[in-house]
């Protein structure tokens, strides 16, 4: 029995379209979308360090706006670059000292870069043991992504208990990487809030533990990269586990 026949009549209307990345060993070029690898870098700019231990942090992911589906491209834009750091120092644990799993944390920077015409940094110095890098060689469609009986819960959509049942068999909403689509919340529905306009943020890109990224968010929780929808500028990372 296939997804669509499994998924309730009644969310319907709260489909979205989650992309799953599709990828392969080895860095794509500086501008490529990745996981992990070399970013792209302004020709005088030095990797990023963590302002908690002041070592560079790991590039998490790295995305060309102009790669992605076009409906992605209607919220995101289609040119220029989203970015992820994340500080993964034990020595100090910088993800406790500065709460990495909240929103604008200190060793974590999300950033969006426009322009990337000019040369590039090709020397900064990364990581001493950066994490192996996957490129992004596209993206493939879920058409068929709803939220979980919480967020719905907070929708005003109370399921009922067939329907509950039938969205745990399906598996939705959809665990593990993906671009889009609605959240696979761990600790409940945690929408950070814009700091320049209060407006709640929007998914961009969910990471897992331990999938494209060889890393774990406590006891295999999961991430989330968001963006305002008034400040494209503003995005920030953040991640809970069971």
């Amino acid at each position: 029995m296939n997804n669509e026949t499994i998924l309730p009549p009644e969310l319907s209307t709260f489909r979205r379209t989650a992309y799953r990345p599709v990828t392969a060993e080895g860095d794509a070029d500086l501008r490529g979308s990745k996981f992990s690898g070399r970013p792209w870098l302004q020709h005088d700019e030095p990797w990023p360090l963590c302002p908690n231990c002041n070592t560079p942090q790991q590039l998490f992911v790295q995305l060309n706006l102009a790669s992605l589906p076009p409906d992605q491209q209607k919220h995101l834009g289609d040119r220029g670059l989203l970015q992820l750091f994340y500080c993964t120092s034990s020595d100090p644990l910088c993800e406790v000292e500065c709460e990495a799993y909240f929103p604008f944390a200190r060793s974590v920077m999300a950033r969006r870069i426009d322009d990337v015409s000019e040369p590039a940094n090709t020397g900064a110095q990364g990581p001493v043991q950066p994490f192996a890098a996957r490129r992004i060689e596209g993206w493939e469609a879920i058409d068929d992504d709803v939220p979980g009986y919480e967020e719905l819960d907070q929708l005003g959509h109370e399921l009922s208990p067939e329907a509950e049942q039938a969205l745990e068999e399906a598996e939705r909403p959809v665990t593990g990487d993906k671009l889009g689509g609605w959240p696979a919340w761990v600790q409940g529905v945690e929408y950070p809030s814009c700091p320049t306009c209060s407006t709640r943020m929007e998914v961009v890109l969910q990471i897992d533990s331990n999938d494209n990224l060889p890393y774990m968010f406590g006891d295999m929780g999961a991430g989330h990269l968001t963006c305002c929808p008034n400040h494209p500028d503003v995005l920030t990372f953040a991640w809970a586990c069971y």
